[in-house]
């Protein structure tokens, strides 16, 4: 059986969720690092050839977790069942993932913010809600460069200017003030290339 560990702010699995290891012969978490992160280059490719848009609904949401973790646990693509340490209530999760896919074209339609500001909020409401055993991190960082290149039609990268932009933005409006983990979790805002040549994202 491996010995998970985590890094810190990183949501632990519970043991039943363990046992959905699908590769037995992994024994160490260098081997399971690797292993997802092949996994999440498949899924990266994945969307660079179909280039998704309709990604505002649950199937979608879904159907990325699963693309992403599907060669390593039984349940990628599941929402959890139990509670974390972080997230909405179990079996809140299905409903808080409606309201914010409902509310998401309203940010859209009223362009009180840039595509990045609004990339950033969907990222950060996402983790929020913190919908699968793991993988979360990974899962909303993804999500949220669909959402800004397929759908807002952002840039692919921000670069670090325009991450202090944003981020200088966001500090001044009262009513988006993050936690200080919830802003290092969401910067810098990579695209799909940089994603595959710094396979380091373990969250």
């Amino acid at each position: 059986m491996i010995d998970l560990k985590y890094p810190e702010g990183a949501t632990p699995i519970d043991p039943d969720e363990a046992e959905g290891l699908l590769l037995t012969h992994i024994t160490t978490q260098a081997e399971l690092n690797r292993w997802e992160q092949d996994n999440i280059v498949e899924a990266l490719a994945w969307i660079d050839k179909t280039k998704p848009t309709n990604i505002l609904n649950e199937q979608f949401i879904k159907q990325l977790h699963k693309r992403m973790f599907d060669n390593v646990w039984k349940w990628a693509g599941q929402f959890r069942r139990s509670d974390k340490n972080i997230g909405v209530s179990w079996h809140q999760v299905s409903t808080s993932l409606k309201n914010m896919c409902d509310d998401v074209p309203v940010w859209i339609q009223t362009q009180d913010e840039s595509p990045e500001e609004m990339a950033v909020r969907f990222h950060h409401r996402l983790v929020w809600i913190h919908p699968f055993p793991n993988g979360n991190g990974r899962h909303a960082r993804l999500m949220a460069d669909i959402f800004l290149e397929n759908v807002l039609h952002g840039h692919r990268s921000l670069g670090a200017n325009g991450i202090c932009q944003v981020q200088a933005s966001l500090e001044a409006d009262t009513s988006m003030r993050f936690k200080r983990r919830t802003m290092e979790t969401t910067f810098p805002f990579w695209s799909l290339q940089n994603r595959r040549e710094h396979r380091t994202d373990f969250c």
